[in-house]
């Protein structure tokens, strides 16, 4: 099938070039808008408890203030305000109130009970349309609250800064666009000098990240369409990931076939045959290698958080338009492109270079195929024994974020001069459902909830709806919101409420710390249920590609070490070395995806060459040499380029996108040079011929698209 697809390629590659313009230049014309949710309750499904608090909340409380801004005061010289300051802070909050900002509903001026109690903050609390939560004018409002209040502050003692949702919201903007010019910047170079060092040339360097330009254009239009038919939430970390996705995932099928190009180009091939040889051999593994990585992004659609039933098929399209355009484009651009111009200025890439290191390593594989599995697989089970330590962190503020980005800054002040949970309180909501509260017993369920460990103090007096069937209790946490410490306190919280609640009413919690709690929950049920799917689809995949029950479940395991592995380096690095308090959550399941998807990536490449030597009637062993000698160059330079790639992640500068990076990046190493290169081979070849049961994956292969292309004898070496 893919040797007839190479030759249609290469027969029609004008056209195939010009219908990837046109179709690429007609999804960005017509592409709906997308806008990223900062609002982690909007990920979750509404049969969870804090998403019915809110919903009764906006029932029962429409009016209720809900500030979305947060105006902290403090001395420039750092001590206690003064009456003068205090004056000075109603005129900035008065001159804020007379702007009449658009969005802007309310300014409250700082209060005795908006003051810390060594009298050197005082917040002054905003309340901002929350209809437009989502749109550019949300964040708008928030810096024209931060612009316009330091310049009404000139002059005067205080330090004025602007904190909470809608200045995070400003803020993520600002540094998620950052890091998307970061990543793209950083990715783009390392794909250019390391391809064009592999191949000795400038215009090959260069080709990978131009060809991505068309899946990435395209794939952007029919994620917009798809999220806009599907109302799907898209996650602002979703469009640096995707950068790096189609130019990592690309250039590693860009490297699939130049290798092969390169080989049959070495054996004889003319230009034309030469790319038609290549897509035929490496189509199959290209195919299943992006099946497999489709399939771990679909399987999220089973997700119960909205940010990963979103990512999930925009990186499944993602890698669906690449891999097409990896076995028509790249093709069909090599076919009309001279070779010479294709390596230029290079002038040795028509010879084999001798005592090249791949054939070393080959070699060894098939000499002691006993020591390098317990060596490689040791190693994976070292690093799998340190996850054990995994402790999860929630605050995806603090995570996603540099330290000093303003908002950020006022979320310390506050838990320095204020309760850590003041900034961010939680509401309990106690309602009958339709008929009228007994007032008589709300003193008595508010004194239970003061009792809580882990709660700082329930407000006095509580908030009666309008038709008096539901309560608002106001409590507030001894800790920040979002740290495991509140989690914890609100469910105690939980438990406390809902046991005493009175006859006839239940008892629902809200605000931060209950969406975190839920989010915990909702990863739980995604670790049972997404995990499993999806490695039985991929298994059931390397099966169909293989004609093999025995094989793809070494490959699964080793696969599953990988993951294990690589959360025990990242739990290492940065809670055990580093002062980190935990991982992020959703760590795991980015983990999961890339390492398990991507790292099946390389041990497809590296079993199909294994598979395809066996067939030549090469020996266990021999076929274990021959494949690390041949394919272990391509999993070498994709692995290296796309751990580079994650690596960018790094230079972002905020704890997210360090643990992102590191992890990935560790992860595929992993996956590229110690499964592919050393424990998948060595495992094949210690198995034999049982490795292909019950197909005939080591049988000789003389079909008629076998003949004549038999491939060289290359060292191996880039």
């Amino acid at each position: 099938m893919f040797h007839r697809l190479g030759h249609f390629v290469v027969k029609r590659a004008w056209w195939v070039i010009i219908a990837w313009v046109i179709a690429s230049i007609g999804l960005a014309a017509f592409a709906p808008k997308m806008s990223a949710s900062t609002d982690e309750s909007e990920f979750l499904p509404k049969h969870y408890e804090s998403i019915r608090a809110s919903v009764l909340q906006e029932e029962k409380f429409p009016a209720e203030f809900s500030p979305a801004a947060i105006l902290l005061f403090e001395r420039t010289d750092g001590g206690a305000l003064t009456d003068t300051d205090k004056a000075d802070m109603a005129k900035v909050v008065k001159g804020l109130t007379d702007e009449h900002i658009p969005l802007v509903e309310q300014v409250i001026p700082p209060s005795p009970q908006s003051t810390s109690k060594d009298g050197h903050y005082a917040m002054s609390m905003v309340s901002i349309d929350k209809t437009k939560m989502q749109t550019d004018e949300y964040s708008d409002a928030a810096k024209k609250l931060r612009d316009d209040g330091k310049k009404l502050a000139e002059g005067t003692a205080l330090k004025y800064q602007v904190g909470g949702q809608a200045a995070m919201a400003l803020d993520q903007k600002e540094s998620s666009s950052a890091t998307d010019a970061i990543t793209m910047v950083a990715t783009v170079v390392l794909i250019v000098v390391i391809v064009g060092v592999i191949f000795r040339g400038i215009l090959v360097g260069w080709l990978p990240v131009l060809l991505s330009l068309f899946p990435m254009i395209a794939a952007s239009g029919l994620i917009a369409f798809v999220t806009k038919l599907f109302d799907l939430k898209s996650s602002p970390i979703a469009s640096a990931i995707q950068i790096v996705v189609i130019l990592g995932v690309g250039t590693d099928y860009f490297l699939f076939l130049m290798f092969r190009y390169r080989e049959r180009l070495r054996a004889g091939d003319d230009r034309k045959s030469a790319v038609a040889n290549g897509v035929g051999r490496v189509g199959e593994a290209i195919a299943s290698a992006a099946g497999a990585v489709t399939v771990a992004f679909a399987v999220l659609l089973l997700s119960e958080l909205g940010m990963f039933t979103a990512l999930g098929p925009a990186l499944a399209i993602s890698v669906i338009v690449t891999a097409l355009a990896s076995l028509t484009l790249t093709p069909a651009l090599l076919a009309v492109i001279p070779a010479k111009a294709t390596f230029w200025p290079g002038r040795k890439w028509m010879e084999e270079p001798k005592g090249a290191r791949f054939h070393k390593l080959g070699n060894t594989v098939g000499r002691r195929p006993g020591l390098i599995a317990v060596v490689s697989g040791g190693l994976l089970v070292i690093l799998s024994l340190a996850g054990l330590g995994y402790q999860g962190t929630f605050d995806m503020a603090k995570s996603m974020m540099p330290k000093d980005k303003e908002s950020m800054v006022v979320m310390d002040s506050l838990s320095k001069g204020f309760s850590a949970g003041a900034a961010d309180p939680t509401h309990v909501f106690l309602t009958t459902g339709g008929g009228k509260l007994d007032t008589g017993a709300l003193d008595g369920f508010g004194a239970k909830l003061g009792q809580v460990p882990g709660v700082a103090g329930v407000a006095p007096e509580q908030k009666i709806s309008q038709d008096g069937s539901t309560a608002d209790f106001t409590v507030t946490l001894k800790d920040a919101a979002a740290s495991n410490a509140a989690i914890d306190a609100v469910t105690d919280l939980r438990s406390t409420a809902h046991s005493a609640a009175p006859s006839g009413t239940e008892a629902v919690v809200g605000g931060t710390s209950s969406v975190y709690k839920d989010i915990n929950l909702a990863m739980t049920h995604d670790y049972k249920l997404v995990f499993p799917v999806a490695g039985l689809l991929i298994l059931l995949i390397l099966g169909l590609q293989l004609r093999s029950v025995v094989a793809p479940w070494y490959l699964m395991a080793s696969v599953g070490l990988g993951f294990a592995a690589t959360l025990g380096a990242t739990t290492v690095a940065f809670l055990k070395i580093g002062t980190e308090p935990g991982l992020m959550f959703m760590l795991p399941i980015f983990i999961y995806l890339f390492v398990v998807a991507i790292g099946t990536d390389y041990n497809i490449l590296i079993i199909a060459r294994l598979r395809e030597e066996a067939r030549e009637g090469r020996s266990p062993r021999e076929a274990a040499r021959e494949a690390v000698r041949h394919a272990g160059p391509t999993v070498a330079a994709a692995g290296f380029i796309l751990a580079a790639s994650f690596a960018t992640f790094m230079l972002a500068g905020n704890v997210l996108f360090a643990e992102l990076g590191f992890a990935l990046a560790i992860g595929i190493v992993l996956a590229a040079f110690v499964m592919a290169m050393f424990f998948t081979p060595a495992i094949t070849a210690l198995l034999g011929k049982k490795a292909w049961w019950p197909g005939h994956g080591a049988m000789p292969d003389h079909g008629p698209e076998a003949i004549g292309e038999r491939e060289p004898e290359p060292a191996g070496r880039f």
